[in-house]
């Protein structure tokens, strides 16, 4: 990155985005931060139009939800509109264990790239520092009379690496127990509220654990929210950068998809839609978690409604889909193909549950056949499906332009958008309509654990939060395609009320998860300089 890139940036906030100086913050030459003060001065102008990205079950071959999404921006700035991105900044948990960094790829990517991969701007560490902060803090107040007569604590110590040893531990205090930074709840606090004095209310609702009568106990009991707000005070302000083809794009908070909401920060999205006529955004994993999320439990706080939903696939993940094994997956395959299109069908149908429109996205590889290619598109027509190519890793917006206009045309037709629950319902009817008409579950059953908490916590009027393997549409992440017939079990849940959320934990689901066996940390290399080789 030369000075004159640098400049360039610092300048484009300035004169293309009419941000004032006085609102950016640099760190160091191409990242910054943006002040709070300037959603407020935006308060009144009118927001763009939101875009949606979500994906198929994501599979081995990896489908490039975020790559497209920086692609599909750079295609609509190379027709001439004013664009922003609004995506989550990466853990370095999936960065050093299977999934790797989160910035895209080829020239439909980030920059700096691994700055951002990396502790970027210092706000998982923050989140970190304040999520184990208050755990200190609740062992102290043990320590020293306990005078709320905590008996039962709730609130789990975090770390933003993969380490599968401490999700169970004792400590001198009590049995404890460790969550990765990106699924804690601290993360979905700072990714749903939407003003500071938000996030201190947030932080205050936490519910910490019970005392010896069973009371219900909060961090206002303990009167420490507003050091947590401290440690907070930088990290709650959005992120920006720039991706290839000078592309603005707000890069804050990363709740993971599967144990957590899986959206960027509401602060970001809002900001965004008050500086571009159109905001690119993604939610994690594929659309039955992702996208679920972001409608029930992301889209109230937003300034306005998603206008379409992008669904990315690729060839190879299809077939993955379709039964191909890994070792022949370059090889064309009609049939696995064909087969594997029942996953994105059922993603599609639950696009039309919300009542949003929806245009399929292939992420195009060379080693794609023209009878592969052929075969989509014909599907496409069959079905009156939105249908477009991405090239954006190897090309950027020229590989997309035809894939943006028709994004950009599907976002002016009116949607009707619905959701599938209201806050105020039953739990269990909450979970079964999610279980049943999203992923497909002909029933769900609970654990004596989970029953006895959503009894107990059956007056919250709040929204759920199913965490659940991204691997499939079902609970066994073995099952491919669209699976049917299956049976969700629901092991326990968690009541998050400063996220305002009752989260959902299937069976088999960690909140820590563990390295794999040849993590990508295994792989990085560095030269004596301490750049990456």
């Amino acid at each position: 990155m030369n000075e004159v890139d640098c400049m360039n940036k610092y300048n484009y906030l300035i004169d293309e985005l009419h941000i004032l100086d006085d609102e950016i913050i640099s760190y160091g030459k191409d990242k910054f931060k943006l002040e709070l003060s300037l959603q407020y001065r935006l308060k009144n102008k009118t927001p763009g139009k939101l875009i949606l990205v979500t994906a198929i079950n994501p599979t081995s071959s990896g489908e490039g939800k975020t790559t497209l999404s920086i692609g599909l921006a750079q295609g609509f700035k190379k027709n001439g509109k004013d664009v922003m991105l609004a995506l989550r900044e990466p853990s370095m948990g999936p960065v050093f264990g299977m999934k790797g960094g989160a910035t895209g790829g080829g020239v439909s990517i980030l920059e700096p790239s691994l700055d951002i991969d990396l502790h970027f701007n210092g706000d998982i560490h923050a989140l970190t520092s304040a999520n184990n902060l208050l755990s200190a803090i609740i062992d102290n107040h043990m320590y020293f009379g306990n005078e709320l007569n905590i008996k039962d604590v709730f609130w789990q110590r975090a770390l933003d690496v993969n380490d599968r040893s401490l999700r169970e531990v004792k400590t001198k205090a009590r049995d404890d127990k460790f969550t990765i930074t990106a699924a804690s709840e601290m993360m979905a606090i700072l990714a749903l509220a939407r003003d500071f004095k938000d996030l201190k209310e947030r932080l205050n609702n936490i519910l910490i654990g019970t005392d010896i009568n069973g009371k219900d106990l909060f961090v206002s009991d303990l009167k420490c929210a507003d050091s947590l707000a401290l440690v907070l005070r930088d990290a709650i302000k959005p992120n920006l950068v720039f991706a290839k083809e000078m592309v603005p794009a707000l890069v804050h908070a990363g709740p993971f998809a599967n144990i957590a909401h899986g959206c960027n920060s509401v602060i970001a999205t809002n900001t965004a839609l008050k500086l571009a006529d159109y905001v690119i955004t993604e939610a994690g994993f594929g659309a039955d978690l992702g996208m679920e999320k972001f409608l029930h439990i992301k889209q109230p706080h937003l300034y306005t409604k998603v206008s379409v939903v992008v669904v990315v696939a690729t060839i190879k993940a299809l077939k993955l889909h379709g039964g191909v094994t890994e070792s022949n997956l370059d090889e064309p395959n009609i049939e696995a193909l064909s087969k594997g299109l029942e996953n994105i069908e059922k993603h599609l149908e639950n696009i039309k549950l919300f009542g949003l429109n929806s245009v399929v996205a292939l992420n195009k590889f060379d080693t794609d056949s023209e009878e592969e290619l052929q075969f989509l598109r014909n599907w496409a027509k069959d079905n009156n499906l939105n249908y477009g190519i991405s090239e954006g890793y190897s090309k950027g917006g020229e590989g997309t332009e035809e894939l943006a206009k028709l994004v950009e045309k599907v976002a002016q037709e009116p949607a009707k958008f619905k959701k599938l629950y209201s806050n105020e319902e039953n739990h269990e009817y909450k979970i079964r309509k999610i279980a049943e008409n999203i992923y497909g579950a002909k029933d769900v059953t609970f654990s004596h654990q989970a029953k006895k908490k959503l009894n107990q916590y059956k007056h919250l009027e709040i929204p759920i939060c199913i965490a659940k393997t991204p691997l499939s549409l079902s609970g066994d992440p073995k099952l491919k395609g669209r699976p049917r017939d299956f049976v969700l079990e629901i092991s326990d849940i968690k009541v998050s009320l400063g996220a305002n959320l009752l989260v959902v934990l299937t069976k088999g689901i960690n909140t820590m998860p563990g390295l794999n066996k040849h993590p990508r940390a295994l792989d990085f290399k560095l030269d004596d300089k301490g750049e990456l080789i």
